[in-house]
């Protein structure tokens, strides 16, 4: 099996009553990004303005190629607070998932995550969300890339 040919992982708190700071202490990190309920930011790409609908607290690891979503997890959780009794306080509050982005180069690419990645997710209750990126070639549409022809 050929692995993803990138990924991408960031750890998020989210919540309505979320206040980055206690998060900061909790944690013992300070995040990527943070913000909360109510606050208007400026997209970094449209620059257009934005009320956010929750709280959230990211912190980003750095992109693998190929990806490795293993180190990735290592690199985030080895910044926080290994008490596991803070994690269960944060679960019963907020939200909180390891966002990933899996980006294919060819249509047969896998990964495959370790018992023991997952394992340090299960304890601190972190839900694995992915998103998995296909190849789009240029002349073809992205939104329907099942409909290409055989000769592509």
């Amino acid at each position: 099996m050929a692995h993803l040919s990138k990924s991408a992982a960031t750890l998020r708190v989210m919540g309505d009553n979320l206040v980055p700071d206690e998060i900061n202490s909790l944690l013992g990190c300070l995040p990527s990004t943070s913000y909360v309920k109510g606050e208007v930011i400026r997209g970094k790409k449209s620059g257009r303005d934005f009320t956010m609908r929750t709280g959230m607290w990211r912190l980003e690891a750095t992109s693998c190629e190929p990806e490795n979503l293993d180190s990735q997890v290592a690199e985030i959780l080895s910044q926080l607070t290994q008490d596991l009794n803070v994690w269960t306080n944060l679960k019963d509050r907020f939200d909180i998932d390891l966002f990933c982005g899996f980006y294919m180069e060819v249509t047969n690419e896998g990964v495959e995550i370790s018992s023991a990645t997952l394992k340090l997710l299960g304890e601190r209750g972190i839900a694995l969300g992915l998103d998995i990126y296909g190849p789009v070639k240029e002349n073809t549409s992205a939104a329907k890339p099942w409909k290409r022809s055989v000769s592509e």
